[in-house]
């Protein structure tokens, strides 16, 4: 990159625990996915191989290769762990993480009849040789927009006592669902119930796939706040947004980087 002087917030290294970026692949060419992990390896914490993808890409151990290689961690969507537990197959959806080499599961209840208090027993089950990335939201609009912000907080917190790294705060990969109305407008007071409770935002991942949802929410938390559902074409895009490179947040995080000079 060029030398500069410019003050920009700064970004911590990785591993990191905040700032989190995630990508969705759902479905790219195995040698595009390949140049998205080497060109963009460094800013990119996870990428989800979407739903049941991994089951219908040929080569999808090379993709996971390419994302090791690249220190970028996988795993596969949680809605193929719900396929694979309606089917009574959740000692085959461990073998398969593991045999793939993931050391990350998504564990949701997003589309089936599963209660939080079942999700948060396989948290458990999954958090001795995992790191869990739990769900919280629906994938059908109409029923999650129903799910009140007291339960939202109610099921993270459930998650994250159960042994989840980070809660995905659902939006898919469309955003009209979870956090979202079914047009694609943020649920602006679900947002501000769980940012004024308890739960540390830096346990949390808001799935923000457009680029009004990741401005929002880097504008109310900041530029370490997780994002994920990121498109592979946004990653570039996305990190000027939280370095304030690009016009909507130029001059939104200054505070902060005075705040980090304070304290350096």
């Amino acid at each position: 990159m060029f030398a500069h002087t410019l003050t920009l917030p700064g970004r911590d290294a990785k591993p990191r625990e905040r700032g989190l970026t995630m990508v969705i692949d759902p479905g790219l060419p195995n040698s595009c996915f390949r140049d998205i992990m080497a060109s963009y390896g460094d800013l990119i914490d996870y990428v989800k191989f979407g739903w049941g993808t991994c089951l219908a890409t040929s080569g999808i151990l090379g993709k996971t290769r390419a994302a090791r290689d690249n220190g970028v961690e996988f795993y596969f969507g949680g809605t193929l762990f719900e396929k694979f537990l309606i089917n009574d197959r959740v000692d085959e959806w461990y073998k398969l993480c593991s045999d793939a080499g993931a050391t990350v599961v998504e564990i949701s209840n997003g589309t089936i009849p599963l209660s939080n208090e079942e999700k948060a027993g396989y948290i458990r089950q999954f958090a001795d040789e995992f790191t869990v990335l739990a769900e919280v939201g629906f994938k059908d609009p109409i029923r999650s927009e129903t799910l009140s912000p007291a339960r939202w907080i109610e099921y993270i917190q459930q998650d994250l006592d159960a042994g989840a790294q980070f809660v995905i705060a659902e939006a898919r990969e469309s955003g009209r669902s979870g956090i979202c109305r079914p047009d694609g407008e943020l649920r602006y007071g679900l947002i501000e119930e769980i940012a004024e409770s308890a739960i540390d935002v830096n346990r949390l991942m808001f799935e923000a796939p457009t680029k009004d949802l990741q401005i929002y929410l880097l504008q109310r938390f900041g530029p370490q706040v997780n994002l994920g559902n990121i498109h592979t074409g946004e990653v570039i895009g996305l990190e000027t947004l939280r370095l304030g490179l690009r016009a909507d947040t130029l001059t939104d995080f200054d505070s902060v980087v005075a705040q980090e000079q304070t304290h350096a």
